[in-house]
């Protein structure tokens, strides 16, 4: 066993390492290049087939590592992919159907070097739920799912996702995890004709109880504890240096290599343990039975099915699937660009959303021609695969090829394994899904986002549509609220004339007018400050928020783009008084021309406008209270022949503004 794999971190030379990176047109490229040109050009279709950006760099020693990989990832999926078979309600070979599809479509179109598609948990309680155990609708459920997946794609919405809150998320997995986990006890200890709806499995699980079978309980609990121990071995086995005397490195590879092909090592375990049990004619586990041998034939999606009771169109097959048309494709690409990006980020390159939704939904597609049911990216067999130093997508195809070895030649063997050692796979996959540490990460950021967190994971146990999309709608609601009632602080500072500023917290949008401006005003008046506001095209200055970072601003309704300097003071709509008052501080630029002029003569009471702080103190000082009233554009003070009056203040302001 070459030490290779243990060491993730191998340095990869620029062509992996700008895998996925979306690339832009060269620099001579005129805009008005006709589309034929744009979508023909080297660029686009490298971009198109990330595989041309990485195939004419491949080594030997990449291949290497992308075989060991690959067949440790494949030891993995083979088995999962007969418990999750289970866990959709579907014969366990429509689980190997599922998992080779994937490998090759992602070899050329992925951007990802580590991700894995496949069956996971998520996505085959999905396909039980939505598809009723049948074979037919689940094939079907994946080609109208990779239809919506790859228009997408295709479309560049990916940006859709982003409006899935990651509370949403967390919730829904949480209780997917519960949900898979706690449907596995019936099998971990032998139990039958459990129903699948939770509540009514919770209640017949534990009414049922006494009719445990020993067999399955003590096998599944001792399949249950060999994973845990060596998955512990894995994550606390120290890394191989090349100082190392070979001996150890050998040593520490086999064991590498044990730990991480644990499932299928505790499945083969298992297995032969009821053969033994089988050949002396006494048998204490449920097994997993007859699998159908072979490849899966290439056919057509079924559109119809025919029943007992007459033929079931294409129509109604759609409306029985329902919000399942919603959730499957939209949960896929969730979790499938959910564990691209954490990978990337980890392993420092970057992935293209958009060619993940074409690559996932091209994949059902093809899938569904060889009775695949959705897939999805997997962050266990993932992990897999990264912690085994692949070095880009080409691992999937040893993945891939194994899957359809086992299928060709293996499928026989699979009829002595127990279903609690499959029980007990599914079980140790799934644990890590229920994120604890999220609930004590919103407590201390943001416990309100507890709420749509909280509504999703209950509601996800009565219906799976209904927990995502009431968690959806409270995420939204917190999103209005608190876009209409932003948090505001009043700060007053010790001065010989006490001064108050309302501090309006951006919230990272930038808008003039709406019901931020309403709660403004009311605060200020519970506050005790005098607030009148005539309307957002009149008062600008309390609507005003700015936009963190890119300092850009929208004007208000009737006004063009434009900022201010911070010369621009006044109390926008509030009184004047001498001993105290109120200052208006925006951190902006100056206003231009039309801007200051539409300012001006908006009666804004009290308002004057200097082009530096300093001036404007001066004048508070020399200037009685009755001067401190607005003027129009352009209008001076009849009478006075000051240069300094607020009237020439204006004007130069007007010119340094138009220049």
């Amino acid at each position: 066993m070459s030490p290779a794999p243990l060491n993730p971190t191998v340095e990869m030379p620029s062509s992996v390492t700008a895998l996925g990176q979306a690339r832009s047109s060269g620099p001579g490229m005129a805009p008005s290049t006709c589309c034929c040109s744009c979508c023909c050009s080297p660029a686009a279709v490298q971009r198109r087939l990330p595989i041309l950006a990485w195939l004419p760099s491949y080594s030997l020693q990449w291949l290497k590592m992308d075989f060991v990989a690959g067949l440790s990832v494949g030891l993995t999926a083979i088995p999962q992919s007969l418990a999750y078979a289970e866990v959709a309600g579907l014969p366990p070979q429509y689980g190997l159907y599922t998992a080779f599809m994937g490998c090759f479509v992602y070899f050329f179109l992925g951007t990802s070097r580590d991700v894995t598609l496949g069956p996971t948990a998520i996505m085959s309680l999905l396909v039980s739920f939505y598809t009723f155990h049948e074979p037919a609708y689940a094939v079907l459920l994946a080609f109208l799912s990779g239809c919506i997946q790859l228009a997408m794609g295709v479309l560049r919405l990916g940006f859709l996702l982003d409006f899935i809150s990651c509370p949403v998320i967390k919730g829904f997995t949480s209780a997917a995890a519960v949900t898979i986990g706690f449907g596995q006890i019936k099998n971990l200890l032998g139990l039958q004709n459990i129903p699948r709806q939770f509540f009514l499995q919770v209640y017949h699980t534990f009414l049922r109880i006494a009719e445990t079978r020993v067999g399955d309980a003590v096998l599944g609990l001792v399949c249950m504890l060999l994973l845990l121990v060596l998955k512990l071995m894995r994550d606390h086995m120290p890394p191989v240096h090349p100082e190392m005397p070979p001996g150890v490195r050998l040593s520490r590879g086999l064991v590498w290599a044990a730990t991480t092909a644990r499932n299928a090592l505790v499945v083969s375990f298992a297995a032969l343990v009821a053969y033994s049990f089988e050949v002396t004619g006494y048998q204490p586990f449920i097994l997993t039975g007859e699998t159908a041998e072979g490849l899966p034939p290439v056919r057509i999606p079924p559109f119809s099915v025919t029943t007992a009771n007459g033929t079931i169109s294409f129509t109604e097959m759609v409306q029985d699937m329902g919000a399942g048309l919603a959730v499957v494709p939209l949960m896929g690409l969730l979790e499938s660009i959910a564990v691209a990006k954490a990978f990337a980020s980890q392993n420092n390159y970057r992935i293209d959303a958009n060619q993940e939704l074409l690559a996932i939904g091209l994949t059902n597609i093809l899938g569904s021609l060889v009775s695949s049911y959705p897939v999805t990216g997997s962050f266990g067999r993932t992990a897999v695969n990264a912690q085994s130093g692949v070095c880009t997508p080409a691992g999937g195809l040893v993945t891939g090829v194994l899957v359809l070895l086992s299928l060709d030649y293996l499928t026989s063997l699979f009829y002595y394994i127990p279903k609690a050692a499959l029980a007990a796979v599914i079980i140790m996959a799934v644990a890590p899904l229920f994120d604890t540490k999220i609930f004590r990460t919103l407590w201390r950021v943001k416990r309100l986002d507890l709420l749509p967190l909280c509504v999703t994971f209950l509601l996800c146990f009565w219906e799976m549509q209904y927990g995502i999309l009431a968690g959806a709608l409270v995420s939204l609601l917190i999103l209005l609220h608190s876009a209409a009632r932003p948090e505001t602080k009043l700060f007053r500072t010790p001065r010989p004339r006490p001064r108050c500023s309302p501090v309006h917290k951006d919230s990272g949008v930038s808008e003039w007018a709406g019901p931020s401006s309403v709660g403004l005003s009311q605060w200020l008046l519970q506050q005790g400050v005098p607030a009148t506001l005539p309307g957002p095209g009149v008062h600008p200055c309390l609507q005003h928020r700015l936009h963190r970072g890119a300092g850009t601003r929208r004007a208000p309704p009737g006004l063009p783009e434009a900022g201010c300097r911070p010369g621009l003071r006044g109390p926008a709509g509030l009184p004047e008084a001498k001993g105290g008052g109120f200052l208006w501080r925006p951190s902006c630029s100056e206003p231009q021309v039309p801007v200051l002029r539409v300012l001006l003569s908006a009666d804004l009471k009290g308002f004057q406008y200097f082009s530096t702080l300093e001036e404007a103190e001066g004048w508070k000082d020399v200037l009685p209270a009755r001067s401190l009233h607005p003027r129009r554009s352009g209008q001076s003070r009849a009478g006075s022949g000051d240069p300094e009056a607020p009237g020439q203040k204006v004007r130069e302001g007007q010119e340094q503004g138009g220049r």
